[in-house]
C-alpha cells in the first residue's frame, strides 16, 4: 500500500518506497538497548515442521536485537514436547519453551482455578498470555512483539516493522498493531472484508459514531495476530481464550491507553497464511465459528461501554448488514476487476448469507448470557492474589525446558 493517508483516531505508519531493513534493525537494536524486546510466538502443536514456520525459524536465526524468544507449545503430548524443543534448539537465541498441557503448568493453571481466577479453555488467548505471564515471571523484557506460527510469506522485515514504534522511545506508542494487504490471485481476508468493516458500519449507523466502534474501524486490519506493546500496558490488559481475541484485544488497548499512545504499522508488501474453511453449515467449526466469537465479543464490548443493545436492535442490525455487506461486494468486484484478479461473486455472496447467520447466532447468546465466558484476570491481579506465583512459573518453566 504506497499510500501514506492517516485514517483517523490513531496513528497509521505506511511501508514507503524500497524497504531497508538493515537500518530498521539497526535502530530497534538501538532502542533494545533500552528497551529490551521479547518475542512471543504461540504455537500449536501441529503447526510444527510445517512450510510457515520453518521459514519463520530460518529468518529469526538473523535478528539481531531480541533479548528472549517465548514459544506456546500448544496441545503437545510428552513426545511431541520433546519434538517441538528439537525444532526450535536451532535458534541461537535460546528461546524458552512454554509446555501449556504439561504436569507443571497445568498444576498452576489449577492453582489459580482455586483462587477463583478462571484461567479458560485451550486456545490461542490463553496460549498467549501464559506467554505473557512468563514474560513478566523471567523479568528481562521491556516490551513484547507476537506474531503468529502460520505465516508463509514470513521475513525479518515484518518484525521489525512491528517492534519500532513501540520500542523507539520518541515516538510514544505503548501498543502496535500490524496491517497489509491479502491476496493472491484473488482477494483474501473475508472475516475482514465481508463480516467485520460491514458489521461495524452497521453498528455506527444504528447507534452512532461510538468512540468504540469508530477506534476499531480506524484500524486497517483489526483481526491481524501481530501487535507489539509496552510491558506496563501487558500487566493491565484482560483477554479471552476464543476466536475473539484480537478484536478483544483492541477493546482492552481503548480502555487501557490513550489513542495518541496506539498505532498501527504496515508489515509487509503482501502477507498469505492458512486459510481456513467458511463452514457454512457448522457455527462450531472454520470461519463461521470466528465469525460468532468476533460478533459476540464486539456486542459484550458495547454492553460494557453502556450501549444497549435489544432485540430491536438486533433485528435492524441484520437487515443493516446485509445491505452494507451487499453494497461492499460491488467495491471489491471493481477492485478485484481493475487488478487482474479472480473474483467469485457467488462465493462471496455465500460467505455474507453465513456471516449474518453468525451475527444471528451471537446475538442470541449474548441476550442468553449476556457476560458470556469471564476474559482470564490480567496480570496484575494475579500477582495479587498470588504473590509467589511468577516465581513458580519461571521455575517450572525451567523444569520443562531442561529435563
Amino acid at each position: 500500500m504506497s499510500d501514506f493517508f492517516q485514517t483517523g483516531a490513531i496513528a497509521t505508519l505506511h511501508r514507503l518506497g524500497k524497504p531497508d531493513v538493515h537500518r530498521l534493525e539497526t535502530e530497534v537494536a538501538k532502542y533494545a538497548e533500552e528497551t529490551p524486546i521479547a518475542l512471543i510466538l504461540p504455537c500449536h502443536v501441529k503447526e510444527l515442521g510445517t512450510t510457515a514456520l520453518r521459514q519463520i525459524v530460518r529468518e529469526l536465526r538473523g535478528v539481531p536485537y531480541l533479548r528472549q524468544i517465548v514459544v506456546g507449545i500448544d496441545q503437545a503430548t510428552s513426545r511431541e514436547w520433546r519434538k517441538a524443543k528439537k525444532f526450535f534448539s536451532q535458534l541461537p537465541q535460546k528461546p524458552n519453551l512454554l509446555w501449556c498441557n504439561g504436569p507443571r503448568i497445568q498444576r498452576l493453571y489449577k492453582k489459580l482455578d482455586q483462587l477463583d481466577l478462571n484461567t479458560g479453555l485451550p486456545g490461542k488467548g490463553r496460549n498467549v498470555w501464559t506467554c505473557f505471564g512468563f514474560v513478566l515471571a523471567s523479568d528481562q523484557a521491556r516490551m513484547v512483539a507476537v506474531h503468529d506460527c502460520d505465516i508463509l510469506t514470513y521475513n525479518r522485515e515484518l518484525l521489525a516493522r512491528l517492534c519500532y514504534p513501540v520500542a523507539n522511545p520518541s515516538l510514544g506508542f505503548d501498543y502496535c498493531k500490524g496491517y497489509y494487504a491479502r491476496f493472491t490471485n484473488k482477494l483474501n481476508g473475508r472475516v475482514m472484508r465481508l463480516l467485520v468493516t460491514p458489521l461495524l458500519r452497521s453498528l455506527q449507523s444504528i447507534v452512532g459514531p461510538h468512540p468504540f466502534l469508530v477506534n476499531l474501524d480506524t484500524f486497517r486490519y483489526p483481526l491481524a495476530g501481530e501487535f507489539a506493546l509496552d510491558i506496563d500496558l501487558l500487566r493491565r490488559i484482560r483477554i479471552p481464550s476464543d476466536w475473539g481475541l484480537e478484536v478483544a484485544l483492541l477493546a482492552e488497548v481503548f480502555r487501557n491507553s490513550p489513542p495518541k499512545a496506539i498505532c498501527q504499522s504496515e508489515l509487509c508488501d503482501n502477507y498469505d497464511h492458512k486459510h481456513q474453511e467458511l463452514s457454512a453449515g457448522d457455527p462450531m467449526k472454520g470461519l463461521n465459528k470466528m465469525a460468532v466469537d468476533i460478533s459476540k465479543s464486539i456486542f459484550r464490548t458495547m454492553a460494557a461501554e453502556g450501549i444497549k443493545l435489544d432485540q430491536g436492535l438486533f433485528d435492524t442490525l441484520l437487515s443493516a448488514y446485509v445491505r452494507h455487506a451487499e453494497d461492499t461486494l460491488r467495491l471489491y468486484i471493481a477492485d478485484a476487476a481493475i487488478n487482474g484478479l479472480t473474483f467469485d461473486r457467488h462465493e462471496e455472496e455465500v460467505a455474507v448469507n453465513t456471516f449474518a447467520k453468525s451475527i444471528r447466532a451471537a446475538a442470541w447468546a449474548f441476550r442468553h448470557d449476556p457476560m458470556g465466558s469471564p476474559a482470564i484476570p490480567n496480570w496484575n491481579r494475579v500477582q495479587s492474589a498470588s504473590p509467589e506465583f511468577l516465581q513458580e512459573f519461571n521455575e517450572a518453566v525451567r523444569l520443562d525446558n531442561e529435563s
